[in-house]
Formats: C-alpha cells, sequence, structure tokens
C-alpha cells in the first residue's frame, strides 16, 4: 500500500481524504471524581457541594467479554486529577459512575441516576442499549458526549454528540483498506445480532467498487472454540483471500487462537479497534502471534502516540483504586476524549461569562462552533455537518487511521486520517 503525506487541508488521494494526526495534545487537566452511594456507583463522597458539577460515566462490568471497567476508572482518575488541580475553572466536579451491567434494564437505571443528580452531560460509556438509555437523558436534557457508538440512537438523537464514528467508520474503514492491501474476497466475521447485522452495508459499500466478494461469517458472542467460524472464513484459503474480525476483543482472542491452529498459508487477518488492540496482540503472540502483519483500522492514533501523553500522565498519577487502566483500549481513549471535549466547552463557555448547564453545553456544541482537542479532526455537531443519512446524523467524525501491526506493535500504516464519509452514506469514492 501506498502511504501519502497530507496537509490539514483535505486531500484527495488515492481515492481517500486523509488529515494529518496533531503532533500533541493539551496537558491533562480534566475532571474530579466523587461517587455518589447508589447501586450504581462506588464509595460516596459526603462532601458534595451546591456548587459543584456533576457528570456521569457508564460502562458494564462483571458481565464477561464486554466489559469495560476501565473507562469508569479513568473517569474517577481524570476526576481526581482535576480537583487536586483547583477544579474545573474553579468549580469542584462530581464525576457519578455506574455499572449497566450489559442490560438494557441496567443502562437505564444509569440514565435515570444521572438524571436523578442532575448530571449537566455523561461523558464517554459503553452501551448497546441505546433504544433505552437515550429516551431518559432526552426528557432530563443531558447531553451524551462521547458514547462509544455501539447503538443507532447515539447517531440519531438530537442531544448525542459522538465523538467517534462508531463500528460504521471502522468496519467502513477496514472494507477500504483491505481494499488497498489488495484482498480479492473478504470474510467478515461478526457478532450474530442486530449490531452485527448492521455491519454488512457499510462493508458491503466499501468493497463494492473494487468488484471484491464479501462473505458473511456470523458467530456467537461467547464461545470456546471458533474454529468451525474461521474454517468457514478461510475457505480454500486462496491468494488474495482476507479475513476482518468485528468481534469484541475477548472473543477476537479466542478465534486468533483457532486462526492459528488452522495455519491457513494465504489468508491474511484484519481487524478494528476494540476487537483488537495492542494489549491483544501482546496476549496472542506479538510478532510471533497470528497478528503479525495484521491490519487494523482505529478510530485514533496508536497508543504510542505523542497525543496520548495526557492520557498517561493521568493513570500514572492516579493512586486511587489500584486498578488497571489499559491506554490503549479504545473504550478508555473514547472517555479521555469525551472528557476533553467536555473540558474546552466548559472552557468556552466561562470565557464568555456564561453558566456551565446541560442546556448551555448541548447549545454550544449545536451551534456550529468546532471543538478540537488535538485527537481527532475537529469536531462540529452544528447543522450543515450532520451525515446525510436517516438513520446516522450525528455521525460526524467520519475520518479513520489505518495501523498495521509491525514488530509485535500497532503503528501507523499511514500518516494522518481518512475520511470514510462517502462510504457511510453509499456514494461513490472519491476521484
Amino acid at each position: 500500500m501506498t502511504s501519502r503525506r497530507g496537509s490539514f487541508q483535505p486531500q484527495h488521494q488515492v481515492g481517500r481524504r486523509r488529515r494529518p494526526i496533531a503532533a500533541a495534545v493539551c496537558a491533562a487537566a480534566l475532571l474530579p471524581a466523587l461517587l455518589s452511594a447508589s447501586a450504581c456507583g462506588g464509595a460516596a463522597d459526603a462532601s458534595t457541594g451546591a456548587d459543584d458539577l456533576t457528570v456521569m460515566t457508564w460502562a458494564p462490568a462483571g458481565t464477561g467479554s464486554a466489559d469495560r471497567p476501565g473507562m469508569t476508572a479513568l473517569a474517577e482518575a481524570i476526576g481526581r486529577d482535576i480537583n487536586l488541580k483547583g477544579g474545573l475553572n474553579g468549580r469542584r466536579l462530581r464525576v457519578l459512575t455506574c455499572n449497566e451491567h450489559n442490560t438494557a434494564e441496567g443502562a437505564k437505571a444509569c440514565a435515570q441516576q444521572a438524571a436523578d443528580a442532575g448530571a449537566i452531560a455523561v461523558l464517554g460509556s459503553y452501551s448497546q442499549y441505546g433504544d433505552d438509555f437515550m429516551p431518559v437523558l432526552e426528557r432530563a436534557g443531558i447531553p451524551l458526549i462521547g458514547g462509544y457508538g455501539l447503538s443507532q440512537p447515539e447517531f440519531s438523537s438530537p442531544l448525542s454528540y459522538p465523538v467517534d464514528g462508531g463500528m460504521p467508520a471502522l468496519i467502513g474503514g477496514s472494507g477500504r483498506q483491505l481494499v488497498e492491501a489488495g484482498c480479492r474476497s473478504v470474510a467478515l466475521v461478526r457478532p450474530d445480532t442486530p449490531a452485527g447485522d448492521n455491519l454488512l452495508g457499510y462493508l458491503a459499500n466499501a468493497l463494492k467498487p473494487a468488484g471484491i466478494k464479501l462473505l458473511d461469517v456470523k458467530a456467537p458472542e461467547k464461545s470456546s472454540d471458533y474454529s468451525a467460524v474461521v474454517r468457514k472464513a478461510i475457505g480454500r484459503d486462496d491468494p488474495g483471500n482476507c479475513i476482518t474480525s468485528a468481534l469484541a476483543a475477548e472473543p477476537t482472542g479466542t478465534m486468533l487462537d483457532s486462526y492459528r491452529r488452522l495455519g491457513p498459508k494465504n489468508t491474511r487477518i484484519a481487524s478494528v479497534i476494540g476487537s483488537v488492540q495492542q494489549s491483544v496482540v501482546d496476549s496472542t503472540g506479538g510478532d510471533g502471534g497470528p497478528l503479525a502483519g495484521a491490519y487494523v483500522t482505529s478510530w485514533y492514533p496508536p497508543e504510542s502516540a505523542k497525543v496520548w501523553d495526557g492520557l498517561r500522565a493521568v493513570v500514572r498519577a492516579d493512586t486511587t483504586g489500584g486498578r488497571t487502566i489499559d491506554v490503549s483500549d479504545p473504550g478508555v481513549q473514547t472517555t479521555w476524549v469525551s472528557y476533553e471535549v467536555f473540558r474546552a466547552v466548559s472552557d468556552k463557555l466561562a470565557a464568555a461569562g456564561r453558566q456551565i448547564t446541560a442546556k448551555t453545553v448541548s447549545g454550544l456544541l449545536d451551534s456550529g462552533e468546532g471543538v478540537d482537542v488535538g485527537l481527532t479532526p475537529p469536531l462540529n455537531w452544528g447543522t450543515t455537518n450532520m451525515l446525510p443519512s436517516t438513520e446516522s446524523p450525528r455521525l460526524v467524525n467520519t475520518w479513520v487511521t489505518y495501523q498495521v501491526v509491525k514488530n509485535g506493535r500497532m503503528t501507523l500504516q499511514q500518516p494522518g486520517f481518512v475520511d470514510v464519509r462517502w462510504v457511510l452514506t453509499g456514494g461513490k469514492p472519491p476521484a
């Protein structure tokens, strides 16, 4: 694959657009964590004040493959960090965390807790049950900034402000990455769920202009052996055959064990961030494992990039709780980006002498004033930036990065971001 450098102005290059990745990110200075006593949150802090700003982050824990405890742990660490530095624009910020248990009832309960606590925003957070939690937030007027992007309401609700393109952008980007890698056929290994069903159309849009054959391989979300799944994906192991995985990280690791045992000689492996991250590369053998040379599509730069220095600093400095936070986890990274966006919005409101409330936060985000925190291309949820899609109009960040596993590390395959907007709207590749 050719690698061409771009400038921060959009350019048309080999049928795709790129933006360079910012070289640095704002220093870590985010939000405090004072957990309320509830079935969702952790230990209470009785020193809550009337002038505190309240936000929430939720994610499942103790459920198995869907768990994202690093997201809530990071929210708490961010909170402690900023409180030690004097608060957010001089105000203490109360960070609530909630375990949504990977259930519709749990997600709805977390959203209701945010509403009952008068939260200004829900930040980051991971749940596939947007149909259940988003109506609760809408009734309370609470914006969701940077949900992980698992459910359709996160890309359609007027109170949702996604910071990444979710699975649609990842799987569409993976398709284009494999087109450029010379794949002649692509097998999508994906969950046998409605969310998995939705991925097919995006991958088909990416592959169709190149005339590449697409094979749909459904897989159970939990299994100790994916040999039958991998055998179907490999097929005859013809030259040019490629596999891309859209399973969660834990089942992807299990699938890779099956892939290694079958030992295909011609089939190439690819995946998307969340299915594969640096910890998965490490646990499956690094440069000597099945992911050596694998293609990975991500929303963000690799974990080793300098843009994550602020995140690493907060994780290193945090001494409370004793929990490990994997900075290569895209859920952790999305939570960081979300808090950075909230901090930037809060700074803008404070500079203008305006109160920081749920209404003013969503109002500023709706105004068309962009937010650039150096971790993604500038974000803008104004009307003219909406995706021309009835299903996903709020999906405004259509940029991804192409990475490759080299010497056991996930590294950029080419500099900059790649725009897959045309894939998400069913259009044609740019000339």
